[in-house]
């Protein structure tokens, strides 16, 4: 897996366990679409903000600070201050890598990825931050009236992102969240419609008890199919993992089920990103014949991530006195107010249909001839792209 797709994974899975903290129903979320968002932001912050920001996104480990302050002691400070732009802009040359790569016309699926800023029209941007959205994001500036039609341009926003998402995504901005003293709103939005490689029948799709735990249970219509799948017994989690293809195999949908009804939180607490990772590279899993059940379902959320995106190490951003976003207009007085993320997805017999939109105001056993994989309960899933290697959408399915 390249750096970018090993670094959003992470990334997607920090953010993962820190939603799962904070609520015990379903979630879904873009962390490929929330990590642009915050690269469109590193583009135009300077100083600690700026750090915090490229130590959250590539998830720097200790070795690699060890190795900067070696550097340090031997060389001095310009040479460690030449090493950090030229690891920043890689940042940003990944993203604009990443971009390329999954914007590739394709008749076997749809996968759009968007991004625009909003500016107040009468507030001077620098024009090198606006050249470099534009290079590595394929962002360009929108100009607004937020200081004397707030509303009007929050609906325009609005209609902008659900136009983009085929109406899947409607009021990213609630009434009353934009105002006159908003400047700039950074929007990403991301959408996949993609059909399975091999279709479930319809006919064979059934009404199942799905269980929330061990004494409750929910009706829910269940696919089945028996094919051959990517498929990995995870023995030491008690739980499988299985890979589904969508046409064409560019991108596939990944669940982790728990062997328990009630699995999955303990196995959450056990998994690192890095497993995760190995787990599903290519040639690692092996082709099983299995028995799928996996449920039809529906999942539409949205989020205020700040206290979110705080807790994994992005704080200074949304304060107004410490945010440094100096390379976006001089002098700069901006923070970030919001950081707003919508999310769909549909899982049906065909394929998925998924769309987000980011807002930012500123061991193998001997086994029998077919595996059973039984999603009955809450599992995990995430659809990667391939060719990228990265995830697109991470979600936990626990309540129908």
């Amino acid at each position: 897996m390249d750096l970018q797709g090993s670094a959003n994974t992470c990334f997607g899975f920090d953010l993962f366990k820190e939603l799962s903290e904070k609520r015990g129903d379903n979630i879904f979320f873009s962390p490929a679409g929330i990590s642009a968002a915050i690269g469109m932001l590193l583009l135009g912050t300077r100083g600690a903000t700026a750090a915090q920001l490229e130590k959250m996104l590539f998830l720097e480990k200790d070795t690699e600070s060890s190795r900067i302050r070696t550097e340090e002691k031997e060389v001095g400070r310009p040479f460690v201050l030449i090493l950090k732009i030229e690891k920043t802009e890689e940042i940003h040359h990944q993203f604009q890598r990443f971009l390329n790569e999954i914007s590739k016309l394709t008749n076997d699926y749809e996968l759009k990825v968007a991004n625009r800023l909003f500016g107040e029209k009468t507030y001077l941007f620098l024009q090198k931050y606006l050249d470099y959205v534009e290079k590595y994001y394929h962002a360009s500036l929108e100009p607004v009236d937020f200081l004397n039609a707030a509303d009007e341009s929050r609906k325009k926003i609005n209609s902008w992102v659900e136009s983009q998402t085929h109406e899947k995504i409607k009021d990213l901005f609630a009434s009353g969240s934009l105002s006159s003293s908003t400047k700039l709103v950074v929007v990403n939005v991301i959408y996949f419609k993609g059909q399975w490689d091999r279709e479930f029948a319809k006919e064979n799709t059934q009404e199942e008890e799905f269980w929330l735990n061990k004494s409750t249970s929910k009706s829910v219509l269940m696919m089945t199919q028996h094919q051959s799948f990517s498929f990995m017994i995870l023995e030491d989690l008690q739980a499988k993992i299985l890979g589904i293809p969508y046409k064409n195999n560019d991108l596939s949908m990944f669940v982790l089920l728990p062997d328990d009804i009630d699995g999955l939180e303990k196995i959450i607490d056990k998994i690192t990103p890095s497993e995760l990772i190995e787990w599903t590279s290519p040639g690692h899993m092996e082709e099983r014949t299995v028995n799928l059940h996996l449920p039809r379902f529906e999942v539409e959320d949205s989020y205020d991530m700040e206290a979110v995106l705080a807790a994994v190490g992005m704080a200074d951003a949304f304060n107004e006195q410490q945010a440094d976003s100096s390379g976006m207009s001089s002098p700069s007085g901006l923070h970030a107010q919001k950081f707003l993320h919508r999310s769909f997805v549909e899982v049906s017999e065909e394929g998925t249909e998924a769309a987000a939109a980011t807002g930012i105001s500123f061991a193998m056993t001997s086994a029998p001839d077919y595996e059973k994989f039984h999603c009955n309960h809450p599992f995990l899933f995430f659809i990667r792209h391939n060719e990228a290697d990265s995830v697109l959408f991470f979600g936990r399915f626990s309540s129908p």
